[in-house]
């Protein structure tokens, strides 16, 4: 076959989907290239998985959700309510990686500088010098996030977002990779102080962890009941081996009607009757634009685990509920109603036409 060959000749084998490049066609060496580079370097993440599903059962969707932040380098906001292993699966996840790794328990009375650092009086000297906080690590778990007051939900905007901190009158650049994965209860609301707006729309992904079926309960049981001898996660994974998956990551193709796809799910929640999805009036305020940039990245993320080199309508539509949940502000219609945000979400998937 010639190496000119575009790849619309194999568009039937790509689920009706083409890829999106910055060059206008594709040889099918080009693909092939590419799905080795995507074989080669997601048996690590593989490998991981499996070294977290020796402490995890079930939840396959949540420890896809901590695969897909970590590829994306987005952060994550886990949602469940207690008991459900949301400390335990970010735990494991860093003690799979051979990184750093800090547990931050958010407080009423924790204070930005147990968060980020402080500047420490040295008498012998007479001069200041930084203490930097645990917030300076690889991945960093924010357990009870909710609980942490104002101050503190700011000082953790600017490492999310910039991913440096503020000490005093220096500016210190965070490693990488890094990645807050941050937890909270939906139900005990007492002595808890809801994010801002703002600070939910920088989590990349919301993950609602639900409860374990019957028979994946007893095999947490039986896996579980010992006092000694449970069940640990081994290391498989370098942070270079992030970073080097990341770049493959950004070269996934997206096909432009893909593309297109995505940012009328995104442009729906602000305007749906343009897209004849019968939400008018049920949304006080639409997704931004960076929940079309997430959707996009996300959708490759998932792409890359599941071995392919290129996006199909399935992978948007996966992650879209991740996505979209948290970035959808109900209107008093709604709430009176008792539409959640899942409902709405589900309502574009099944009204906005699939490429």
């Amino acid at each position: 076959m010639p190496t000119e060959t575009c790849i619309t000749g194999i568009h039937s084998r790509f689920n009706d989907t083409l890829p999106f490049h910055h060059m206008t066609t594709f040889t099918q060496q080009d693909v092939a290239a590419l799905e080795r580079q995507v074989a080669a370097a997601s048996k690590p993440f593989q490998a991981l998985q499996e070294q977290m599903r020796r402490v995890i059962v079930g939840q396959d969707h949540l420890l896809e959700g901590l695969l897909i932040g970590l590829l994306c380098n987005g952060h994550l906001l886990i949602e469940g309510v207690p008991g459900l292993a949301k400390t335990t699966a970010v735990a494991a996840l860093a003690a799979g990686i051979r990184t750093g790794f800090q547990r931050i328990q958010f407080t009423p009375d924790l204070l930005p500088a147990d968060l980020v650092g402080t500047m420490i009086y040295r008498p012998n000297t007479g001069d200041f010098t930084v203490k930097r906080g645990p917030i300076f690590t690889n991945i960093v778990l924010a357990d009870e996030i909710n609980r942490a007051p104002a101050k503190v939900q700011s000082a953790l905007l600017e490492a999310m977002q910039e991913r440096q901190v503020t000490i005093g009158s220096e500016t210190f650049r965070l490693p990488d990779p890094f990645i807050v994965l941050a937890t909270q209860n939906p139900i005990e609301q007492e002595g808890t102080y809801p994010l801002p707006e703002a600070q939910v729309d920088r989590f990349m992904l919301k993950l609602v962890v639900g409860y374990p079926t019957p028979k994946e309960e007893r095999q947490i049981l039986d896996r579980m009941v010992r006092t000694t001898s449970t069940p640990g996660v081994e290391p498989v994974l370098h942070p270079e081996s992030i970073l080097e998956a990341r770049r493959i990551v950004d070269d996934i193709f997206v096909d432009e009607r893909l593309r297109d796809y995505a940012v009328a799910l995104v442009a729906a929640t602000r305007e749906p009757a343009a897209y004849r999805v019968p939400l008018t009036g049920l949304i006080q305020y639409g997704a931004s634009p960076r929940a079309t940039l997430s959707l996009v990245r996300a959708a490759k993320a998932k792409a890359f685990l599941d071995g392919r080199g290129y996006v199909v309508p399935q992978d948007i539509k996966d992650v879209a509920m991740d996505v979209l949940r948290h970035r959808i502000t109900l209107s008093y219609e709604a709430e009176a109603e008792e539409k959640t945000t899942d409902m709405l979400v589900k309502t574009l998937l099944e009204h906005v036409p699939v490429p």
